[in-house]
């Protein structure tokens, strides 16, 4: 018999995959009354916190452990820890809290399990492909640790309801992936007084700190603007180690096992660097900046604003008529057309694991610098993984002076799935 699990903004798609359970709704405006200890208190004790005979034999290493014993695994099950994303850096964070035995889990995540993320996002298993990762993760929880309580969030966070959903928990983890969402976290700990355990990855390299800590730094205080638009690709488009994010999720749930328990030393004013390819460990000194507009001396910053404008990125437009051609249209003029070129604009090792035949492979970043390569007389048509970069790649040659080019609809997934069932995805 485990925790009864309390389901935040659960939507229809997801109840079926749940274990089975009581469900307590807790969103939108009501979230039950918590006996956690707070951050930095660490005395509050009740009722609620005592160990039953079964979790004292299952958390006994911890227990004969003089600087956690009985007060600190207490203190575990008196806390509320919020974990958002629950893909590659939540998933093993998600997994060790639960197994500390935190008290209350919360998570928070609106997104359904790929293929792809099973090189990395431990979570979840083969048999959770196309469910709801809330779902999933619940599932694999109540199974590693039935004494844990779960809220689950079903949404994306947004500047409507990230006060509402963070509001009540102890410390926050942040495993997304995204720079709104990152500053959204950030700003929104900041004005509740809640600690943020962030991490980060890219290819073979991680970072972790604590933020929003008492008269510690936050993030704007490292990052007070975000890169430009498109700097930094994500993991679909850069790659990632798959095994990184274990390390780096781990790292923050044993960040915020320290903050309950009162252990150690924590990382506020400290930025923990991981290179995987030498191994090494970097660290960097922090200082809370008297001028951020977040957590300096005089905040500008006393509401949520609107992240996705800040870090300047706009709604993706969509392709307007005449820039997109199917891939059976293509597949027809293949044959017939002299003046058809196809022009890949993925990288060279996205080429390397499938491309059309015939077509020639000039990379998005290079498209300007060599579009005298190509033949302003021809029809183009650009070709990419999904048909994003590709529809960017006509807005770019159309204004070099191609008038003819459009983009293949779908890119080389719609060509595997509809032309070539040969062709492997990724």
């Amino acid at each position: 018999m485990y925790a009864p699990l309390c389901f935040g903004s659960i939507q229809s798609r997801t109840l079926p995959y749940l274990p089975n359970c009581s469900i307590t709704s807790v969103w939108p405006g009501h979230r039950p009354t918590s006996s956690a200890t707070r951050y930095g208190t660490g005395s509050q004790q009740g009722d609620a916190t005592q160990l039953s005979n079964e979790e004292i034999l299952r958390y006994s290493r911890h227990l004969i452990l003089p600087e956690v014993g009985m007060e600190g695994q207490r203190r575990l099950k008196g806390a509320r820890v919020l974990v958002v994303g629950a893909g590659g850096l939540g998933s093993p964070a998600a997994l060790y809290l639960a197994a500390a035995g935190v008290g209350t889990l919360g998570l928070v995540d609106f997104d359904l399990v790929e293929e792809t993320n099973l090189q990395r996002q431990i979570i979840h298993g083969a048999g959770s492909v196309g469910k709801p990762k809330l779902a999933s993760a619940a599932s694999r929880i109540e199974d590693l640790n039935p004494h844990v309580a779960l809220e689950l969030f079903d949404a994306r966070l947004t500047s409507q309801n990230a006060l509402d959903v963070l509001r009540g928990f102890d410390v926050v983890v942040d495993g997304s992936d995204n720079f709104p969402t990152r500053y959204l976290v950030n700003d929104a700990c900041v004005l509740l007084g809640i600690p943020l355990v962030y991490g980060a990855i890219y290819r073979f390299s991680g970072q972790t700190s604590l933020f929003a800590a008492e008269g510690g730094p936050c993030y704007r205080c490292l990052f007070r603007d975000p890169p430009r638009p498109g700097l930094i690709p994500s993991c679909g488009e850069a790659g990632v180690l798959g095994v990184l994010p274990g390390v780096i999720g781990s790292l923050q749930a044993l960040e915020a096992i320290k903050l309950v328990t009162g252990l150690g030393e924590s990382l506020a004013g400290r930025l923990l660097l991981f290179d995987a390819m030498k191994l090494e460990f970097r660290e960097l000194a922090l200082k809370r900046d008297p001028t951020c507009p977040a957590c300096g001396e005089q905040p500008t910053i006393r509401e949520l604003i609107d992240y996705e404008a800040f870090c300047g990125i706009e709604a993706e437009l969509p392709a307007a008529e005449g820039e997109e051609i199917s891939v059976q249209e293509v597949a027809r003029e293949l044959g017939g057309n002299p003046d058809l070129v196809l022009v890949d604009v993925r990288r060279q090792v996205e080429w390397d694991i499938c491309h059309v035949e015939g077509s020639v492979l000039i990379p998005l970043d290079v498209l300007t610098e060599r579009a005298g390569e190509l033949d302003r007389d021809k029809e183009l048509v650009t070709i990419c993984r999904s048909g994003v970069r590709s529809v960017r790649a006509v807005r770019a040659l159309r204004a070099a002076g191609f008038p003819r080019v459009r983009s293949m609809r779908g890119g080389v997934h719609a060509w595997a799935e509809e032309i070539d069932v040969s062709m492997p995805h990724y």
